[in-house]
């Protein structure tokens, strides 16, 4: 029985090392992207260029990501049309890309149930500090509310993504 155990847990972390080291396709750093879009059922990010799908990232989201976003604390990833209206190298979780959040709509919607829309909603990497976890963060979701990605894939859409791109969350 021990021997199967053993066995069992070499196998397991040998596939979680592998996993780890497989090297993912990087963005061509030439092509610009022009719309983002994230599928939160499916937690990707698809970023576009020239109506095409260039690159789609896996991603994780606020801990309570089922359904649209409602008010500030409630963990949940917005869903509507937004623009990235913001860059910022000097955040707590190595780079991030500002979502607009909340619309116009998203401060109605909350102002009829006497709540705050919140905000501060970003595409970012992993802690400062914490980078190695890597790809494991995709494990779960973890974020406030936020899109995380890891800090490679941050500095990818940093480098190739403008304030004012169109980003569109979807259930």
């Amino acid at each position: 029985m021990k021997k199967w155990i053993f066995r069992i847990l070499l196998l397991t972390t040998g596939v979680l090392v592998i996993y780890y080291f497989i090297p993912e396709e990087s963005l061509p750093s030439d092509l610009k992207v022009d719309k983002l879009v994230v599928i939160k059922s499916k937690r990707i990010l698809e970023a576009y260029s020239n109506g095409q799908v260039i690159k789609t990232y896996t991603i994780s989201l606020g801990r309570n990501p089922m359904g649209d976003k409602q008010f500030e604390g409630d963990k949940r990833t917005p869903e509507g049309n937004y623009t990235i209206n913001d860059k910022n190298t000097k955040s707590g979780y190595h780079k991030n890309l500002g979502v607009s959040y909340p619309n116009s709509e998203d401060i109605i919607e909350a102002k009829k149930e006497s709540l705050k829309p919140g905000g501060e909603i970003k595409i970012h990497g992993l802690r400062n500090g914490i980078g190695f976890i890597g790809k494991f963060h995709r494990l779960m979701d973890w974020t406030a509310g936020c899109i995380a990605l890891t800090d490679k894939e941050v500095d990818e859409l940093y480098n190739n993504v403008a304030i004012g791109t169109p980003i569109i969350i979807r259930p």
